[in-house]
């Protein structure tokens, strides 16, 4: 059975929300999608996640929102994470923390069983638990659960510890996909014959932007060294990211395509 993945690059505050609002229903009934996947941990402000935004990611068709560092941003996550197990935080974090590294999601028609782990990198980022030993340990937790298919959200900043991770990754799992740096990779690729894989997926929000934010802000803290409130961009808003095909038979990805709309 074919399995149709669309993985989606940071959402950028309202501008990102409002993108994919509009148009991502259209995209799913188009490209014949089975399940999206989106990292929501920019979705409102720029910074953070609160339970509204969250609420409207899923009312236009997302199925499963990943995250990373700045989910903590907004207080508000720590009152209402426990209650959306399709919103998941690293894995690595520490247990004690509120929420879940990683869901099983069952395609209510085909029945296909996704499980989706969500990741952190170490280099250039905040010291936490090693990204390769909560994979394997989540990885076998989803098998023995019964996944059909295993997708790796691994928000990290080093596009070598990225690559590291999917080469060490690409014999376990389908489909991996790097998030955080905003910016879309064109190394699109099937690795060892059996995971789809990408560097970064891009972004939700402002194209033509620093990373989806309004340039001025970038400009200013480059000239003063003065921090800068950034607030998200709302030119040329632009939708990033890939659809990739698995073959739940033979349990691995046989294609995997990058995209780019941008909608004036």
């Amino acid at each position: 059975m074919n399995f149709r993945i669309l993985m989606l690059g940071d959402l950028i505050g309202r501008p990102g929300r409002k993108v994919i609002r509009e148009n991502l229903k259209k995209m799913i009934s188009d490209d014949r999608i089975d399940l999206v996947i989106a990292n929501g941990e920019n979705a409102s402000g720029g910074s953070g996640l609160i339970e509204s935004a969250a609420k409207d990611l899923f009312e236009s068709g997302i199925d499963v929102i990943t995250s990373g560092n700045h989910i903590w941003n907004k207080k508000e996550i720590n009152s209402f994470l426990d209650n959306y197990p399709n919103i998941v935080r690293p894995a690595n974090y520490p247990e004690t923390l509120p929420g879940k590294g990683t869901v099983l999601f069952e395609h209510p028609e085909k029945k296909v069983k996704t499980g989706i782990i969500n990741l952190m990198g170490r280099v250039f980022m905040s010291p936490i638990d090693s990204p390769l030993t909560a994979a394997i340990r989540e990885i076998e937790k989803l098998r023995g659960l019964g996944a059909d298919v295993i997708v790796v959200d691994f928000h990290a900043e080093a596009t070598a510890e990225k690559e590291a991770l999917g080469i060490y990754l690409s014999d376990k799992i389908e489909l991996f996909a790097g998030t955080h740096t905003h910016v879309q990779t064109s190394d699109e690729k099937i690795v060892n014959g059996r995971m789809g894989y990408i560097t970064d997926l891009g972004r939700c929000g402002s194209f033509h932007s620093v990373i989806g934010f309004d340039p001025a802000d970038s400009i200013r803290n480059m000239i003063t060294s003065i921090p800068q409130s950034y607030v998200p961009a709302k030119n040329d808003p632009s939708i990033e990211g890939i659809v990739a095909d698995i073959d739940t038979a033979k349990k691995k990805c046989v294609s995997v395509r990058r995209f780019r709309k941008i909608f004036q």
